[in-house]
């Protein structure tokens, strides 16, 4: 089985997806509600897949102003939202957070399970690819048996899946581009690599843009959609349009 660790920050207006409401007609707040919504739709897709669920948090010591609330503690954030989503939320684990980095947190909480734990891989799973679906997870765990590393390559460079069963030097690990970054440190450790379909992970407008176009065609094809996300799509009205230069922007209804 594989210990699949979301790395979960509180989603607060001005911490939570900030790029996002710099450049897209969200608002800080709405931002928030967005990352909550997608987070919860991950949750949901690793419970319902054959891997084990950790929510690996930041503590509030370690969140910057925008993130700390005073009535609501980071732990506190992150059980209501798992108790939202989740259907058996008792079964998921919750740990927190170790380092100054995302290389050095994901690096740490990897080697953790893999080493202390003696668990068979271990991944860490963004909360802001809100596509992942319980499938993914267990094509993810059977390419493990067969790799060292499997990366589910996303927009940007980025990752929205790391997937190891065996662990590397994660110094930098995760430095931009991460999924290039990622395979150098696995080809430092000999450790073969196998991939994942791309899926769209959600930081800026652009990226917006991706999920509100992907979300409304899916749907309108009878597919399915992560619930909440979607929900979040419609009850504030975003479309997408196009420019003269094909280039895309998300409006309101």
């Amino acid at each position: 089985m594989t210990v699949v660790a979301v790395l979960a920050d509180p989603p607060r207006p001005g911490h939570a997806l900030s790029r996002l409401a710099e450049t897209s007609p969200l608002s800080e707040s709405e931002a928030a509600d967005l990352a909550e919504a997608m987070l919860g739709d991950t949750l949901r897709a690793v419970e319902r897949s054959g891997g084990e669920l950790l929510v690996n948090y930041c503590p509030d010591d370690l969140l910057p102003d925008p993130a700390v609330d005073p009535d609501e503690s980071a732990e506190d954030a992150l059980h209501r939202i798992a108790e939202d989503a989740l259907e058996s939320p008792e079964e998921a684990r919750f740990e927190v957070q170790v380092g100054s980095s995302l290389s050095a947190r994901a690096g740490n909480t990897v080697t953790h399970l893999l080493r202390d734990e003696g668990v068979q891989s271990a991944a860490v799973l963004r909360g802001d690819a809100p596509f992942v679906l319980r499938s993914t997870i267990d094509s993810a765990a059977m390419k493990l048996r067969t790799n060292d590393v499997v990366l589910g390559p996303s927009t940007d460079g980025r990752v929205y899946f790391a997937g190891f069963k065996t662990a590397l030097d994660f110094d930098g690990a995760f430095v931009a581009p991460e999924l290039e970054t990622l395979v150098d440190c696995a080809n430092d450790a000999d450790a073969d690599v196998g991939f994942l379909p791309m899926q769209p992970t959600v930081r800026t407008g652009a990226d917006l843009a991706t999920l509100v176009s992907t979300i409304r065609s899916r749907w309108q094809a009878g597919r399915v959609v992560p619930e909440r996300t979607a929900e979040f799509v419609v009850d504030n009205g975003l479309t997408v349009v196009g420019d003269a230069a094909d280039e895309l922007r998300v409006v309101r209804d």
